[in-house]
């Protein structure tokens, strides 16, 4: 590899680029939209489909747990390249890499609109999974090779506002989509949006410079089948081991035991060899490995905290899934706002106590959603949806600039790959925690709430007689009128229990946040305060 250096000879500098090998002018931000219109197709692509499920069951005949394997497939594709990403780069080109990524996962949307049965369908999933991972990380390792430290606030604000306000876009385009022209149509739509990135990124990206060869020899199939192993399990684990009840399932249990196998004997081929599949050695930076670990925490509360939201709107307040989109509009749009305001101080303000006051807020909107009760409405989740939007940005941002920003110029895209992965985990496990514990404590709160409920009690028979004789001034006779009345109080008790489970969700994730503050003390400042990435 050529020895790295801060300023670029003025014979080996590309045209539109500063002597430190960055982009100048209004190309960068013409690479900027391209990278990031990448990265926003495919983070939709992630929640969009969670909204037709029911629809795509109905029309190839699948049950629900064997539908679920769209969105599981997608998910372990998904994160299995994501840490290939800067090792494909190297290989064949950042440009050519992003450039093929963007036309497979195209390709593969209109091949999951086109599918006639379940198997083509979960085939093109995990076929779109492939070649998205290839996106997200890639683009955001682009913008940090493209844009010199002092810009980097912008930069990433506009690569953010994807990310973040991605997964509340992909409920209510896909709830409209599918209302309107059919679930084929989630898929279809990224036609049109896939071609015009195409084009984008081959007029605007920066060529390829001469690639090294690696031979056969040096291609770590062994960590590439090894990473498949532990991440794929993992994955699957954390997708469906709810859904088999955990290790009560030989199935999931199996995965646990290739997770952490995997896992083990991975991490020990990549520090034992010269040209390993994914540079774990980038982890040597402790911004890298402390922002890591925080972009899982993070991960968790913007995935796992927004997918409470919605199973809340539908479960207990009866929404439909168009309404349930709207309901999360005005928060994405806060975080597309503060993000963009975000960018324009980000680089003057010390991005640890934008963290930790991102941190504090979310831990503060958490706590607030606690209060929710079973006659909660739209006003009620309105200001506490949008000022989780607003809170959150104030954590993704510094902290992609705190924990990447400082690196090499080689590192960033080994780095990137990290970090997104964390962050995809850490999503994965939020959900799968989330899901365990609302489930577990639903059940904890109706077994106390049905102990309450006897023959004995004074305030139960109370209750018990007024609605027996609201039945009945519908026209109800005395013991159809009883009957209905029985069922509407197992309700009332089954609602209260559900509330009641997600107010301590609600909590659990507003501690997990407030104690995460510490991992600040292991992160840079960030922004212009950050050493400069070396150039090449």
């Amino acid at each position: 590899m050529a020895t790295t250096h801060s300023r670029l000879p003025r014979s080996s500098r590309q045209p539109n680029t500063d002597n430190s090998g960055y982009v100048r002018g209004s190309l960068k931000w013409a690479i900027a939209l391209t990278a990031s219109l990448g990265a926003i197709l495919e983070v939709i692509d992630t929640s969009i489909v969670n909204v037709a499920l029911n629809d795509i069951q109905a029309t190839l005949g699948a049950t629900v747990s064997e539908v679920g394997w769209i969105v599981t497939g997608y998910a372990i594709a998904n994160v299995v390249l994501i840490p290939l990403s800067a090792w494909l780069g190297d290989v064949f080109g950042k440009k050519t890499y992003f450039v093929f990524s963007m036309a497979g996962f195209t390709a593969a949307s209109v091949l999951c609109g086109l599918s006639v049965n379940l198997p083509m369908l979960v085939i093109a999933r995990i076929l779109q999974g492939l070649f998205g991972g290839g996106l997200l990380a890639k683009a955001q390792a682009i913008l940090f090779e493209t844009f010199p430290p002092a810009e980097q606030g912008v930069a990433q604000s506009v690569f953010g506002v994807g990310v973040i306000a991605g997964p509340a876009i992909g409920p209510t385009l896909g709830g409209y989509l599918t209302d309107t022209l059919g679930w084929r149509w989630i898929f279809f739509i990224n036609l049109p949006i896939g071609i015009i990135a195409i084009i984008m990124a081959t007029m605007f990206l920066r060529p390829d410079p001469p690639q090294r060869k690696i031979s056969r020899q040096r291609v770590d199939w062994l960590g590439i089948a090894l990473l498949a192993i532990a991440i794929g399990s993992l994955q699957a684990f954390l997708e469906e081991g709810e859904r088999d009840d955990w290790f009560a399932s030989s199935f999931i249990t199996t995965l646990a035991i290739a997770a952490a196998v995997g896992l083990i004997l991975f991490i020990w081929r990549e520090l034992s060899i010269k040209y390993p599949a994914v540079d774990l050695r980038v982890l040597r930076h402790r911004t890298l490995a402390a922002g890591s670990l925080y972009s899982g925490i993070l991960g968790m509360g913007l995935y796992g905290a927004l997918f409470a939201v919605p199973l809340f709107a539908q479960g207990v307040l009866g929404f439909s899934a168009t309404q349930t989109g709207w309901l999360l509009a005005p928060g994405a749009l806060a975080s597309a706002i503060v993000m963009v305001l975000l960018g324009k101080i980000s680089s003057k303000v010390d991005a640890r106590l934008l963290i930790g006051t991102g941190a504090v807020g979310t831990t503060l909107v958490m706590f607030q959603l606690a209060e929710i009760t079973p006659q909660s409405g739209t006003d009620d989740l309105f200001y506490p949806l949008l000022w989780r939007g607003a809170t959150t940005v104030l954590m993704f941002l510094p902290l992609s600039l705190a924990s990447l920003g400082s690196l090499p110029k080689h590192d960033v895209s080994a780095g990137s790959g990290f970090y997104n992965l964390m962050r995809q985990l850490g999503g994965s496990i939020g959900i799968a925690v989330l899901t365990t514990l609302l489930d577990r404590r639903e059940a904890f709160h109706k077994a106390i709430l049905l102990a309450k409920v006897t023959a004995f009690d004074p305030q139960t028979n109370q209750r018990l007689d007024t609605l027996t004789a609201l039945f009945q001034n519908r026209g109800f006779d005395a013991a159809t009128a009883h009957q209905q009345a029985l069922a509407a109080l197992k309700q009332l008790v089954n609602t209260q229990a559900a509330v009641l489970s997600y107010t301590d969700i609600f909590r659990f994730v507003g501690v997990v946040f407030f104690c995460s503050l510490p991992l600040l003390l292991f992160l840079g400042k960030g922004g212009a305060r950050a050493k400069a990435p070396i150039a090449y």
